[in-house]
């Protein structure tokens, strides 16, 4: 289905909306699961998109990707606080407190897979709207699952790292922290990112469709 950029903005607004939101309740809910109930006490374990939305990262970011017709889409929410001191074991459950917002995503994008099976083995109304929603929900939820396990932090993935390296990679890995959005600017302004993200992407597309359609 061909559409104009406006058009695309609309059916992507529930997808993005969804994957940013689910994936910070995801960190909140495992956070607790764990023992720390920070963000149970701020009220951010919820599917309130208002609760959690970054006007730049879930807003501007997106919404200026999808207007420029760029090869994915990402953004982010206001994060989650955690304090990984209350945490039982705070190195250990540290990985799983990260891990939870990511396979979040995983699982919503098989979820999208599955409805997008379904509108297209039915004649239901608005089925290419529809569908085309269901897209874009698989190529958010696999871009934030692939863009949070890279290594760094404060990536899912570089506190996952944290968590699994021994103690003095582990100082050593989380002192970048401070850095890291810088990094991962510069991987989006040199083109690096796309680099490693678009074959991941495909292979994760080709998979789950493989699987579910």
């Amino acid at each position: 289905m061909e559409m104009n950029p406006i058009q695309y903005f609309t059916i992507s607004i529930i997808p993005v909306l969804l994957a940013i939101t689910v994936h910070e309740a995801a960190h909140g809910y495992a956070a607790k699961y764990f023992g720390d109930k920070t963000a149970f006490f701020l009220g951010r374990i919820t599917l309130n998109p208002l609760k959690h939305i970054d006007p730049i990262g879930t807003i501007l970011i997106p919404g200026a990707l999808l207007l420029l017709s760029a090869p994915f889409l990402f953004g982010w929410a206001k994060p989650v606080p955690v304090n990984f001191s209350n945490l039982r074991n705070p190195k250990k459950d540290m990985m799983w407190v990260a891990l939870a917002g990511p396979a979040s995503n995983f699982f919503m994008a098989i979820i999208w897979v599955i409805l997008l099976n379904f509108t297209q083995s039915t004649q239901v109304n608005y089925s290419l709207f529809i569908s085309g929603m269901c897209q874009v929900g698989i190529m958010i939820n696999l871009v934030l699952m692939l863009l949070n396990l890279l290594p760094i932090p404060p990536l899912d993935g570089g506190r996952m790292a944290v968590s699994l390296l021994p103690n003095p990679w582990s100082y050593k890995l989380a002192s970048l922290e401070r850095y890291g959005m810088f990094i991962l600017l510069f991987m989006i302004m040199s083109g690096l990112l796309t680099v490693i993200l678009l074959p991941l992407l495909r292979f994760f597309q080709n998979l789950l469709v493989g699987i579910f359609l």
